[in-house]
């Protein structure tokens, strides 16, 4: 039984675009690793921002950084 655990931060993904990413998962795992979908369980996370960093900055003062 796959358990995929998707993070995402919270920035107004909507139900559809995360009905998308579990489908999209599911099939990926379907196709490559031949596994059941029936079986297969996806968990999207979605995180604050103050929660998230990248290259040891918080997200938003890295995508200042980048933008730049």
């Amino acid at each position: 039984m796959p358990y995929v655990n998707i993070k995402i931060t919270r920035e107004g993904a909507t139900p559809a675009q995360k009905a998308e990413l579990i489908a999209g998962v599911t099939d990926l795992l379907k196709q490559v690793l031949d596994k059941n979908p029936e079986t297969t369980v996806v968990v999207v996370d979605e995180v604050e921002m103050e929660h998230w960093g990248i290259a040891g900055l918080p997200v938003e003062e890295y995508r200042r950084r980048k933008a730049v």
